[in-house]
C-alpha cells in the first residue's frame, strides 16, 4: 500500500475529523490519499500560523489533538508561532510538515532547513520520519505524546521521498493512557496538613479543565470552604456568585488577589501550570504549598512544596471525598471580596451613561451568554480585561491564550472552535492589531459555511505597550497604525457588519447577531475612554 494512505489510515485511526493546513509540492502525495479519505475533511486555509491556531483550539476544545499540515520550509516556519502557542497553553496539536527527500538533505538544498532543529524548543516532540514502514507507529506515538498530560504539540516531518514508497503495515490499535492516583501515605499527609492550617486558599489552575475534574474540584471547594482563585485559563469552574469565589489572579499590576494570599497559611495549588505566572511571582512570601496535580512539582524558589500529591486530578480529587477533612472557612481582611469586585468591575453599574468601554461591552457579553456560548479573547490589552471583568458561567466557556500569549489567535480559534462543537455559539473578541494578522481566515470561515460572532475593538494603537512605555518613559513610540474601512472589508468578504455608537446599539447588534446560525457577524467598535 502507498506510505500515504497508510499514513490517512492512522489519522483516520485516531478519530481525525479535520486537518488545516496548505498543500505545497512536498506533500502532494499526502493531499491525494486525504482527498480519497471518507472521515477527514481537509480545510485549505489562507495562511499556515491560521493552520496551527486552528488545531490549537480545535485541540482544547474538542479533548482531542487538531491536525495541521504544511509543506517545508517557510511553510513549516508558517506554523511556528501557532505550535509554540499550542505546546505552552497545553493543548494538544499534531502537525505534519514536508521535506526534501533524505537523498538531499546533506546538500544546501532550495528550501531546506533542519525543521525538527527549528520545533525542539518549540514543541512537545519534532521527529524526521526516515522509515515509511514505521509510520503507524510513529503516528500512534505521535497521538499519545500530543494527549499525555501536559498535552502539547508535535512536529511530524515526513522527506519527500518517504511519500510515494510502498509499505505493508497497519494502523496500530488506540489504548487509553493510564491513570495513576497518590499513594495512601501521601493522601494521608496532606488531609493532616489541610485540618492543621487555619487559613488555606486554593488557587485553580488550566489543569482541573484539561483533566475534567471540575466537579470534583468544586466538591472539594465545598469541602474546605475556604477562598479561591482562578488562573486566567481556568475561569469559569467557580460560579460568579459562588461565595468562595475571589476570582482571577496573574496580573502583572493591581492583582487584588495577592493580598488575600498573603495572608494564608497553606496554598492549595490544584492544576496549575507555571507557564502562566511563576509562583515566585504570586508567592513572595514563599507561604507552604500542597501541589495537586497529574505531574511533581516544578522547582521554583516561591512554591516550597509541603506535600504533594501526584496523579490523575479527577480519581485523586475523588479519594478526598472518602476522607475526613475538617472545613476551614475565613475571610481575608479588608472587605478584599468586594474590593475585588470594584477594582475588577466584576458587576456591572447602572448610571445612564452610554459610552463604549471593553468593561460594558463585556458585561452585555455575560449576560446574553448561555449554556452554550463560547467566548474566545484573541491577545491584546481587552484580555486583560476579560480575565479580571468577564465571568463565564461554567468552565470550558472562555478560551484565553496566556502560555505564549501570541497576537491573532481570534479568528482562526473561533473557527477551530466553531468545527469543534457546530452547536455553540462562538464570539471572537479581538483587537485591531490582532484581528488584521489573520483577517484573511474570514474566506476560509465564509467558505466552510460557519457562523460566529466577530468583536472587534478599534483603537488603532498597540494599548498595553502604549500604557506601559508611558508607565515607565513619559511618552510612548511605535504603537500606533492606521486601519482600514472595516465595515468595507468584511463586506468584501461576505460577512455581516456592523458598527454600534453607543452601548444600546452594542446590545441590540449582539442579540441580533448571535441568533443568526448561518452568518458571520463583525461588529467595528471604536473604544471610548471609560469615565
Amino acid at each position: 500500500m502507498k506510505s500515504m494512505d497508510v499514513l490517512v489510515s492512522c489519522l483516520e485511526n485516531e478519530g481525525v475529523e479535520y486537518i488545516f493546513g496548505i498543500i505545497g509540492k512536498e506533500v502532494i502525495d499526502l493531499a491525494e490519499s486525504l482527498s480519497r479519505s471518507e472521515k477527514i475533511k481537509y480545510v485549505p486555509v489562507r495562511h499556515e500560523q491560521g493552520a496551527a491556531f486552528m488545531a490549537d483550539v480545535y485541540g482544547r476544545v474538542s479533548g482531542k489533538p487538531g491536525v495541521c499540515l504544511a509543506t517545508l520550509g517557510p511553510g513549516a516556519t508558517n506554523l511556528l508561532t501557532g505550535i509554540a502557542s499550542a505546546n505552552l497553553d497545553y493543548s494538544p496539536v499534531v502537525a505534519l510538515t514536508g521535506q526534501k527527500g533524505l537523498e538531499s538533505q546533506h546538500q544546501h538544498a532550495h528550501q531546506y532547513i533542519d525543521i525538527t532543529k527549528v520545533y525542539e524548543p518549540a514543541a512537545k516532540w519534532a521527529f524526521q520520519m526516515k522509515d515509511a514502514n514505521a509510520i503507524p507507529e510513529v503516528i500512534r506515538r505521535s497521538f499519545r505524546k500530543a494527549m499525555g498530560e501536559k498535552p502539547g504539540a508535535v512536529v511530524i516531518e515526513i522527506p519527500e521521498n518517504i511519500a510515494d514508497e510502498n509499505v505493508t503495515t497497519n494502523p496500530l490499535a488506540v489504548s487509553n493512557l493510564p491513570k495513576s492516583v497518590p499513594a495512601k501515605e501521601s493522601l494521608e499527609f496532606a488531609v493532616k496538613l489541610l485540618n492543621e492550617c487555619k487559613q488555606p486558599f486554593i488557587i485553580i489552575g488550566n489543569g482541573v479543565i484539561r483533566q475534567n475534574a471540575v466537579n470534583e474540584v468544586q466538591a472539594f471547594i465545598q469541602q474546605l470552604a475556604c477562598p479561591v482563585t482562578h488562573s486566567f485559563m481556568a475561569k469559569g469552574i467557580l460560579a460568579k456568585d459562588h461565595p468562595q469565589n475571589y476570582y482571577t489572579f496573574g496580573f502583572n499590576e493591581k492583582d487584588y488577589v495577592l493580598r488575600g494570599i498573603e495572608e494564608s497559611d497553606l496554598l492549595i495549588v490544584i492544576g496549575f501550570d507555571f507557564v502562566e505566572k511563576l509562583p515566585s511571582e504570586w508567592n513572595q512570601k514563599k507561604i507552604p504549598v500542597l501541589h495537586i496535580d497529574n505531574l511533581p512539582a516544578e522547582v521554583e524558589e516561591g512554591y516550597p512544596v509541603n506535600a504533594e500529591l501526584v496523579g490523575n486530578l479527577k480519581e485523586t480529587l475523588q479519594l478526598f471525598a472518602l476522607e475526613e477533612i475538617l472545613p476551614r472557612p475565613w475571610v481575608p481582611s479588608g472587605d478584599l471580596k468586594r474590593r475585588i469586585e470594584a477594582a475588577y468591575s466584576i458587576n456591572e453599574k447602572k448610571n445612564g451613561d452610554s459610552s463604549l468601554t471593553i468593561e460594558k461591552i463585556l458585561h452585555a457579553v455575560e449576560r446574553f451568554q448561555t449554556d452554550q456560548t463560547l467566548v474566545i479573547s484573541d491577545v491584546g490589552s481587552h484580555k486583560v480585561s476579560i480575565a479580571r471583568t468577564f465571568q463565564p458561567m461554567h468552565a470550558k466557556q472562555l478560551i484565553i491564550s496566556n502560555g505564549l500569549a501570541s497576537m491573532g489567535i481570534g479568528i482562526p480559534g473561533a473557527i477551530g472552535a466553531k468545527l469543534a462543537t457546530p452547536e455553540r455559539t462562538v464570539i471572537c473578541i479581538t483587537g485591531d492589531g490582532g484581528a488584521l494578522m489573520n483577517f484573511a481566515e474570514l474566506e476560509t470561515a465564509k467558505r466552510l459555511g460557519l457562523s460566529f460572532v466577530i468583536i472587534l475593538l478599534n483603537d488603532s494603537m498597540l494599548k498595553i505597550e502604549d500604557e506601559m512605555m508611558k508607565k515607565k518613559f513619559g511618552e510612548s513610540f511605535g504603537i500606533s497604525f492606521t486601519n482600514p474601512d472595516f465595515i468595507s472589508l468584511a463586506n468584501s468578504f461576505g460577512v455581516k457588519a456592523m458598527m454600534p455608537n453607543n452601548i444600546e446599539e452594542f446590545e441590540a447588534m449582539l442579540s441580533e447577531a448571535m441568533s443568526l446560525t448561518k452568518e458571520i457577524v463583525l461588529m467595528d467598535i471604536v473604544l471610548q475612554q471609560k469615565l
